[in-house]
């Protein structure tokens, strides 16, 4: 545990380093901030309080940018240790595979944690600046945050897979972008087809609120969107989350991680010094 331990705080203050955790800061930062200004306009209209209606906008913004900046730190983290030849030096630690990863995944979502607390607690901040009564939505945001993270971590094992199944940078980048386009964008656009095309037939009913919850990304949307007081002013799949227990989207959010990291571990077992 101690090399484990060793390995993430090195990973860390490379990527600080590297200015990676800057930037990730500052990114969060700036887009909580544009999203909480812009999305507190329906407040009164909805009759909700400000942090709920942030909270809802918060949420749409985590589903494409979480994966996206945790898909970017990890795309390299074996491919990038191929190409410099610091592969072997890694391995020749008295720690294993699965420990080597999880240190830099410790590492990364170390990065990703204080993100993510630094960027939603700005706009919290600025909520309850504005409404005394912000406090009603602070259930929901602390669920946000929490769940952030472990969409995150999902992601990262994603992103270590990819590296480890490219082994070169350049190739790891451009699967990285792929997955988060199918995942991220093209699959909830296949999905809309499919339902547009079914009719309120059986894939509508029965199929598609299972491929909602099997995707990450849609089942911490569903998850968040059920606590917040104001659904319909953040997502067309409000609807969606008012008729899918959020149970089955908080089992997928839990299951994520861990399957993603055992994905990166077989792949990485088979990448040779």
């Amino acid at each position: 545990m101690t090399g484990i331990l060793g390995l993430a705080s090195s990973e860390f203050r490379i990527a600080l380093r590297n200015r990676w955790v800057a930037i990730i800061i500052a990114t969060m930062v700036l887009f909580s901030l544009v999203l909480s200004a812009v999305g507190s306009a329906p407040t009164g209209a909805l009759g909700s309080d400000r942090l709920s209606v942030t909270v809802a906008s918060l949420t749409g913004l985590a589903v494409y940018l979480v994966p996206l900046v945790t898909l970017l730190m990890s795309f390299d983290a074996v491919a990038g240790e191929v190409e410099r030849g610091t592969l072997p030096l890694l391995l020749t630690y008295p720690v294993s595979r699965a420990g080597v990863l999880l240190g830099k995944f410790l590492a990364h979502l170390s990065i990703l944690t204080l993100a993510i607390v630094t960027g939603y607690g700005v706009a919290a901040v600025g909520a309850f600046a504005v409404d005394d009564g912000a406090m009603t939505g602070l259930p929901a945001f602390v669920r946000l945050c929490w769940s952030s993270v472990l969409l995150g971590a999902a992601f990262l094992g994603i992103g270590y897979a990819v590296s480890a199944y490219a082994r070169r940078p350049g190739a790891a980048a451009g699967l990285a972008i792929g997955v988060w386009l199918v995942l991220i964008v093209l699959f909830d656009l296949g999905l809309l087809v499919a339902v547009v095309a079914d009719d309120g037939g059986d894939f509508t009913t029965s199929v598609f609120p299972w491929l909602l919850v099997v995707n990450p990304a849609d089942a911490f949307r569903l998850f968040n969107l059920a606590a917040s007081d104001a659904t319909s002013a953040a997502s067309g799949i409000a609807g969606a989350a008012n008729t899918i227990p959020s149970g089955r989207a908080l089992v997928s959010i839990a299951l994520w991680p861990v399957a993603g990291f055992a994905l990166a571990l077989a792949a990485f077992r088979k990448v040779t010094p």
